[in-house]
Formats: C-alpha cells, sequence, structure tokens
C-alpha cells in the first residue's frame, strides 16, 4: 500500500509548477487524471528537448498519470468535468484569472457537486492584489521575488538561478496545499479552497535574506557563491582545475586548517572565529584560495572527509546522476515508454518503512485514458463517447 492509495485527482493544470506537484502525487499512490486540450495537449508537449519526437519537458511532471482530452469551451466537456470532480479529492487548477469561472469550473461551482473537494489554484501573483490580472513566468517571479537581486557574482549583475526554482518551489507548495487540504478534511468532514501564488511562494523563501533586513536595515547584496555570514563558505578552484565547496561551522574551521596543513595560521586571533574571519574576510579567502591551489581535487576531499571537514565536488548534471550514493539510494530510476522505450528519471526523494515506496510510471499519451475513464468512471457506453467525438468535447 502507498500512502496516497485511494486518492482521486482531478488535474487541470498544466506546464510546470502544479504538474509537477501532481506528479508526486501521483507516485505516492493517488490517481491523477490530468485532462489535456484535444489535438494539442500539455502546452509541454512540444517544448524541446525531444526524443523520437516525445518532449522531455512533458516526461519530467507528467510521469505516472492518466491523460484524457477534454475541449472545455464545450458544455459536454464541462459536463464531464463537473462529474469526475464529484468522484475527486483534489482538484488542481493553474488558469489565468477568472478562466474557470467562465466554464462554471470554479470551486463554488464544484463544490456544489462535492462538498468535500479540495480545491488548490496556483497563478502568478493570487486571486487577488493588484497584480492578480498579471501573467506569472518562473523568471519574471524570479525578479519580481528578489530571488534574482541575490544571484551573480560579487559586484556584477543580478542572474537567474540555473534551474526553474520558482516553479519548482511552487510545485511543492501546490503539494502542501493539498496534503493539508485532505487533513483538514478528515478533521472538519468538508473540503476547502487553497490560493497558491508563485509570488508568494518565493517571497516566503527570501527567509534569511530577509531577517537582514528587518534586524539590521541592510539589503544583502550578490555575493557569488560566498556567504554573507559565514567565512569561508564558498567555490573554490583546485590545482588541477576543478572546483569544491567548502563550508565551515566555527567547530569545524580548526580540522579545515589542519587538512591544508595551517593549523598555526588557523589559530591566528584575527581568524581564529567567524566574526574575526567575517571581518578579514578578503584576507581569509585569498589565503585560502592559494592553499587550495596546492591540491589535486580527490586528494583534497579525501582529506577533508577524513577529518570531518564539510566539503563537495562542484558536479555538473552527469557526475550527479551517476554519483554512486545517488545510484544507492534509487535517485535515477527508469520508466519504459510505448514510444521511446526504456527511460531514465528521477525518482521521488522520500522513503517509506510502513508504507510501500513511490514508484516510477511512464508519462501517459496524449489522451491516452479518455474513453478508459468516461466508460469505467461515468459509465458512458461507446455510442455516447463517439458522439463527445462528433461534438469535439473529447
Amino acid at each position: 500500500m502507498k500512502p496516497l492509495d485511494g486518492v482521486v485527482i482531478l488535474d487541470l493544470s498544466r506546464v510546470l509548477a502544479s504538474p509537477l506537484g501532481t506528479m508526486f502525487l501521483a507516485e505516492m499512490g493517488a490517481t491523477v487524471i490530468k485532462v489535456e486540450q484535444p489535438g494539442t495537449g500539455d502546452e509541454t508537449r512540444i517544448n524541446h528537448p525531444f526524443l523520437k519526437g516525445e518532449s522531455g519537458y512533458f516526461f519530467v511532471a507528467n510521469r505516472s498519470k492518466q491523460s484524457i482530452t477534454l475541449n472545455l469551451k464545450t458544455k459536454e466537456a464541462q459536463d464531464i468535468v463537473r462529474k469526475l470532480a464529484a468522484q475527486s479529492d483534489l482538484v488542481f487548477e493553474n488558469y489565468t484569472l477568472g478562466t474557470l469561472a467562465r466554464f462554471g469550473l470554479d470551486y463554488e461551482s464544484l463544490k456544489a457537486v462535492n462538498p468535500r473537494l479540495v480545491y488548490v489554484s496556483m497563478t502568478g501573483f493570487g486571486q487577488d492584489g493588484p497584480y492578480a490580472n498579471r501573467r506569472g513566468y518562473d523568471t519574471v517571479i524570479q525578479a519580481m521575488s528578489g530571488i534574482m537581486s541575490l544571484t551573480g557574482e560579487r559586484g556584477g549583475g543580478p542572474v537567474k538561478a540555473g534551474l526553474p526554482v520558482a516553479d519548482l518551489m511552487s510545485a511543492l507548495w501546490v503539494m502542501i496545499a493539498g496534503l493539508t487540504g485532505l487533513a483538514a478534511r478528515a478533521t472538519s468532514g468538508h473540503g476547502s479552497y487553497v490560493d497558491v501564488s508563485m509570488l508568494d511562494t518565493q517571497v516566503a523563501m527570501l527567509s534569511i535574506a530577509a531577517a537582514r533586513y528587518f534586524m539590521l536595515g541592510e539589503v544583502p547584496e550578490r555575493m557569488g557563491t560566498e556567504h554573507l555570514g559565514r567565512v569561508p563558505s564558498s567555490t573554490i578552484a583546485c590545482g588541477d582545475g576543478k572546483y569544491v565547496h567548502v563550508t565551515t561551522a566555527e567547530s569545524q574551521w580548526p580540522a579545515l586548517c589542519k587538512a591544508l596543513g595551517i593549523e598555526e595560521w588557523g589559530s591566528r586571533p584575527e581568524v581564529a572565529t567567524n566574526d574575526a574571519r567575517l571581518a578579514h574576510r578578503e584576507e581569509v579567502m585569498q589565503r585560502l584560495r592559494q592553499e587550495l591551489a596546492k591540491w589535486k581535487r580527490e586528494e583534497l576531499l579525501a582529506r577533508c572527509n577524513e577529518l570531518g571537514v564539510p566539503i563537495g565536488p562542484v558536479n555538473d548534471v552527469a557526475d550527479v546522476v551517476n554519483d554512486p550514493h545517488v545510484r544507492a539510494r534509487g535517485m535515477v530510476q527508469n520508466f519504459n515508454h510505448p514510444v521511446v522505450g526504456e527511460f531514465p528519471g528521477l525518482s521521488m526523494p522520500l522513503k517509506f518503512r510502513d508504507y510501500d515506496n513511490p514508484e516510477m510510471g511512464r508519462p501517459p499519451l496524449l489522451g491516452e485514458h479518455t474513453e478508459t475513464v468516461l466508460r469505467d468512471r461515468l459509465g458512458l457506453s461507446a455510442m455516447e463517447i463517439e458522439e463527445l467525438k462528433q461534438k469535439g468535447a473529447i
């Protein structure tokens, strides 16, 4: 048994932020019925990269789901959504403000057919506020939320994160919203509506940066790989041109100096404490760069790990997915796709002891489950399904 066995999710969301969250729920056991536009499907089905005509972008956020095609502009398709919502525990959607209300598929409309429904809406800027009608894209949210202002080299311009962190973080928050709604329903007996804003999720993640502003009136500057409040915490090149990232707490500074063979320097009063090293940041970092340049990376890693110094190699994606620890943890698994064949993916990062662990399923073909869902869940006959096709509803 998986943790979410028996939970039924109607997924009206598209692209990345919300679909990624529903994919994780699917792999924890929920039945996720993804609604796509007939003919074209989710927008990511036409996004790079491609293999044998299939989109890797779509694969990333839509494994383990069922796909049905519905033209939500038709009355017949809207009726199907309402009937499916009546049987569902959760609905996720990320349409622009007011779109689903025009189709009679907003929370109040679906609540009328299922008072126990948990309905999660995810938009760029939320359901109210002066920006509510704006479109939200990951990089725009990175910019507006302050994340981009914190990312980049010292003295340089702002830089976006290497991944769509606003989308990815929002996916986690829509999961939290849905699971919280289910937990509350177990107590109250009724469903709920949850408004999730991409901007809100990123503002909430400013955490320590916001704390510096609230406490000190300080607007944090870009620090590259260095840390505003800790020295050393930085990426540094070794003598073979390979990079490591080293971070030490107060108790680990002597061990780092011992590993580098500079114990006497490390005990000097002007560098012996973190406060002292903050005051002499440039001197400390220059000396560490000089010392690390004397080492080959693998030798340095071995020495520091032996002495308990927190350090790690700066890996690229190929390094990560082939890392023996990552593989041992089962983070890379395979699914079998009818077009692509055997294909790897990154698994759920949760391991359960008292439930079956999440399993990686394959992404659905466009509309692959339309007839099955209409027949088995809604009891439609072959003739009724054919009639819906003729009307352009499916």
